[in-house]
């Protein structure tokens, strides 16, 4: 086998060998909670030694640092406004929703491990926790942009209070299918949130146009 062979065998499998170990951290962070995983239990889980973990990742916090930018990668490609082919406002709104929704049913990991971290109170904050901030601050803008495309009247402070109540209504659909296991469809309930924020925004834009 020549160098380059060797050399992108290599690669290739510390590629494999970091995503089997990001899949360990995943199964165990969720059931055990971030005090719960540790680099014993994820080398025990993927099969590979700590020393490859290590390699990796400097500790159990950029581990699971990583873990969320990861799902985060994958997430953001469905905070997309469709475009305007989709139809209406309403349409493009409600099945960039629907895809939000369907991405969290497949890849929740950042945002089951992110609130996790962000509920919680340390007197040094995690690394995990400081990428989870940095990944809202991204999906704030994302959301911001829509509201502004679909709603260019809107000025500066309704655009940020539009954004809040649809991330925070995103939350709390997320986190109550945690709890509860209610077996009502997500994107379902995604749609519903996306009419509310849309209802909610062409009410104040139909008062803005009305006293501007």
């Amino acid at each position: 086998m020549t160098r380059p062979q060797t050399a992108r065998r290599k690669h290739a499998n510390g590629v494999e060998s970091r995503q089997r170990i990001l899949d360990a951290a995943v199964e165990i962070a969720g059931v055990r909670g971030y005090d719960g995983t540790s680099i014993a239990a994820v080398s025990a889980k993927c099969g590979l030694p700590a020393s490859s973990i290590y390699w990796h990742f400097k500790d159990k916090d950029d581990l699971i640092a990583a873990v969320i930018e990861r799902s985060f990668e994958a997430w953001l490609t469905a905070v997309e406004l469709p475009g305007e082919d989709t139809g209406t406002p309403l349409e493009r709104v409600t099945a960039m929703a629907a895809n939000v929704a369907k991405s969290l049913v497949d890849a929740p990991d950042f945002l089951r491990l992110g609130l996790m971290l962000a509920l919680e109170r340390r007197p040094t904050e995690p690394r995990g926790r400081t990428v989870f901030r940095q990944v809202r601050d991204i999906t704030h803008q994302k959301i911001a942009e829509v509201v502004t495309t679909l709603f260019p009247g809107l000025d500066e402070d309704a655009v940020h209070t539009l954004t809040a109540y649809a991330v925070a209504g995103a939350d709390g659909l997320f986190v109550h299918r945690e709890v509860t296991g209610d077996t009502v469809d997500l994107v379902a309930l995604f749609e519903l949130h996306a009419r509310l924020v849309h209802d909610a925004a062409a009410r104040m834009a139909a008062v803005r146009s009305q006293t501007g």
